[in-house]
């Protein structure tokens, strides 16, 4: 038998684990990520730069209310909110294949707290948000492209991630 969501035995849990989405625009996209952190019990997202529409037909029915449950902020300019978290303990990891990022299926927690940095859909991290990152994860891919739709990867690294906080 199916279960509802009142009927899960799932456990109600928090962790220390901030999303940075560095310039998304995509409603769908959006939408997905707050219901990925509701589902991961992320404790907040933040908005770098493109301000979401809220409301958006597709954001709402994308997110399944997850939009009204989910703490958020909005910065046109993060740049005061990223140093603050990193002075307060937040190691910034980005979701982005670079010269030195490691594969999301060995992260290991180096901090109590993350700040977990998500890209834009076509030109992923900026260089902007990229160069204040302490760490860099990427996903192993076998096909021929080289990304993936923010929100599965998203779901893919929070995966990963709770794993080890959970452990």
């Amino acid at each position: 038998m199916q279960l509802t969501h009142d009927t899960t035995n799932f456990e109600n849990k928090q962790f220390p684990v901030i999303l940075l989405l560095d310039n998304i625009t995509s409603e769908a996209n959006i939408g997905s990520i707050f219901r990925l952190a509701d589902a991961f019990g992320v404790q907040k997202l933040i908005f770098h730069g493109t301000v979401p529409n809220l409301n958006s037909n597709r954001l709402k029915r994308t997110a399944r209310n997850t939009h009204n449950t989910v703490d958020f902020e909005v910065f046109e300019d993060a740049t005061q909110a990223i140093g603050d978290l990193k002075n307060s303990g937040y190691k910034m990891t980005a979701m982005e294949i670079t010269s030195e990022s490691k594969p999301i299926s060995n992260f290991q927690l180096e901090a109590e707290k993350i700040l977990l940095v998500a890209g834009n859909e076509r030109h992923g991290v900026s260089e902007e948000i990229l160069k204040n990152c302490d760490t860099a994860y990427h996903i192993e891919m076998f096909g021929k492209n080289s990304s993936m739709n923010v929100a599965q990867s998203l779901g893919i690294a929070l995966y990963e991630i709770t794993k080890v906080l959970c452990s």
